[in-house]
């Protein structure tokens, strides 16, 4: 078996999964809007094009001729994908999965609306006087996210009517694709944050992985843990809605399934038809495959083998400070060694404000306290500082 595979988006997802995928013999063109993206850095080509540009991508596309289409960002045109499907090109996880994914309007009313699921309340709006309008109805706190955005762009939280002016800008900043609409989601109080990677295989049943907890600030991911603790039956419920919404986007590939725990149950948040950042955790070691393995398996028709829990881990991110050029690393040497630590540099050749760098990794034995290894990955991640020079 070998193919030729296009990964649309080469971020540090991207990195690790053309990493697994290349261990299994596949070939990787890896596509991004700058150069030297850290997936492009051990990719066998790259293009640099605007993805949100049609032709653009429609001529890389038959540059190319990939076997194999994997999106790792929002900003493409997903459209043009069931015409890459009619083609032959295999779409990950479906042409139809990546078109409702990429828009929290449509994989909310496919949950919400076909599917029946919970979820906080909701309203849509297009203008600052539909944001105010929607902000009344779903009532204060809440929060407002552009329909189409990534890693908490756009994303903040409206705890009085002086907030939504504000709240509109940063979600127009911070959109990707051009779109202006925003949804603005009721407050879920609640208690626990989990993923759930959920595994569609082409043939064989859909896989779970144990479940990822996380911390959240600014809309992103701060630090995550696995195993998560919840009861069987949440789990179970967890597991149930997760498979009925993949089955419901179709294809193969690894799932973040996103949830909150309330007092009051279970609400499903958002998913992610790709490997998810809070799942880099699973880089410690803590399964027998990680998500990116899982995820080059499944994108080949691959054998999986049952996933199983052999460590207990976390990880937290290292972030930059500034805007800046040429990053390198101090404190590697302290962080590393810590007991069962380990550091992944991105390669990220660009810096800016709250920019995720790297991550710290921390494993220990299943059944160890997980919040004492939520502390080291903290500490750790503490100890690597981000330096760069000055961008012009």
């Amino acid at each position: 078996m070998s193919k030729k595979i296009m990964l649309l988006g080469s971020g540090e997802l991207g990195k690790e999964f053309v990493i697994a995928i290349k261990r299994l013999g596949q070939r990787v063109i890896a596509v991004d809007s700058y150069d030297e993206a850290p997936a492009q850095q051990v990719a066998d080509g790259s293009e640099v094009i605007d993805m949100l540009d049609g032709k653009a991508l429609d001529a890389v596309v038959a540059k190319h001729r990939p076997d194999i289409i994997v999106p790792e960002i929002e900003a493409i045109r997903t459209e043009r994908f069931y015409d890459y499907e009619k083609q032959g090109i295999q779409v990950v996880p479906s042409a139809k999965a990546a078109n409702y994914t990429m828009n929290r309007k449509a994989i909310r009313d496919l949950a919400s609306g076909v599917l029946g699921l919970r979820t906080a309340s909701y309203r849509y709006a297009a203008s600052m006087e539909e944001l105010r309008s929607a902000v009344a109805e779903v009532g204060l706190p809440c929060v407002v996210k552009p329909l189409m955005s990534s890693s908490g762009k756009g994303q903040s939280t409206v705890r009085n009517e002086a907030d939504i002016e504000m709240a509109w800008r940063y979600s127009q900043s911070g959109k990707r694709g051009d779109s202006a609409d925003v949804i603005v989601e009721a407050f879920v109080a609640f208690h626990t944050e989990i993923t759930l990677l959920t595994v569609t295989q082409k043939l064989g049943p859909t896989l779970f992985c144990p479940p990822i907890g996380h911390r959240q600030e600014r809309g992103d991911y701060q630090e995550s843990w696995q195993p998560c603790l919840i009861s069987d039956t949440h789990l179970r419920e967890a597991q149930a809605i997760a498979e009925k919404v993949t089955g419901a986007l179709t294809g193969a590939g690894i799932w973040g399934v996103e949830f909150f725990l309330a007092d009051e149950g279970l609400f499903f948040s958002e998913l992610s038809p790709r490997p998810h950042d809070t799942g880099m955790v699973t880089l410690a070691g803590t399964q027998n495959l990680s998500e990116f393995e899982l995820h080059a398996r499944a994108v080949l028709g691959l054998p999986i083998h049952p996933i199983e829990l052999q460590r207990a881990g976390a990880s937290a991110v290292i972030l930059a400070a500034k805007t800046g050029i040429n990053p390198h690393y101090t404190g590697l040497e302290a962080a590393l060694g810590e007991p069962g630590s380990d550091i992944r540099i991105f390669g990220k050749p660009l810096t800016r404000p709250y920019r995720r760098m790297a991550v710290a990794l921390v494993s220990g034995e299943k059944g160890c306290d997980v919040d004492d290894l939520k502390q080291r990955a903290v500490a750790n991640a503490s100890r690597v500082q981000v330096l760069c020079d000055d961008a012009d």
